[in-house]
């Protein structure tokens, strides 16, 4: 797998039935290592390393009805009182960021309501701040996980 833009860790892997795996903390199972796998567990330690986001706080792969139509979100950070913190979307190091993903995201959120968003290949990360009425987003800088929406 190819370096990504988040500092280096340590994984846990194995190989089954030809196919390398990596283990999931969140999920508590190895899974398939694909290209946006592999951006989730780096980004997924990130939360954990850099921002001391709880891993009992954390969901991955996590179902929501949007519209009538199933879909999953890649990676779901809650505040300790339940709200929904983050919302992220990973995409493979490969696939361009655009205003489709971004359209993504935003089709989730819709739905979820969470204070923050980002989405990242690995490579290049973009992080958002709802406003306050929930209406708009703000692009930051960085990310500061620190501060709930009014």
């Amino acid at each position: 797998m190819i370096s990504l833009n988040f500092p280096e860790y340590s994984f846990r892997f194995k190989n089954s039935e030809n196919k390398r795996l990596i283990f999931d903390p969140l999920r508590k199972i190895f899974v398939v290592l694909t290209p946006e796998e592999w951006v989730r567990q780096h980004l997924i330690q990130w939360l954990i390393d850099h921002h001391k986001q709880s891993i009992l706080h954390m969901r991955s792969e996590q179902k929501v009805d949007v519209n009538g139509l199933a879909r999953r979100c890649d990676l779901l950070v809650y505040w300790p009182d339940g709200r929904l913190k983050l919302v992220v979307e990973c995409k493979r190091p490969e696939v361009t960021i655009n205003q489709e993903t971004f359209d993504q995201i935003a089709q989730y959120n819709s739905v979820l309501n969470a204070d923050f968003l980002m989405v990242t290949n690995g490579l290049k990360h973009f992080y958002c701040r709802i406003s306050p009425d929930g209406t708009g987003y703000q692009f930051l800088r960085a990310l500061d996980l620190s501060h709930k929406r009014a």
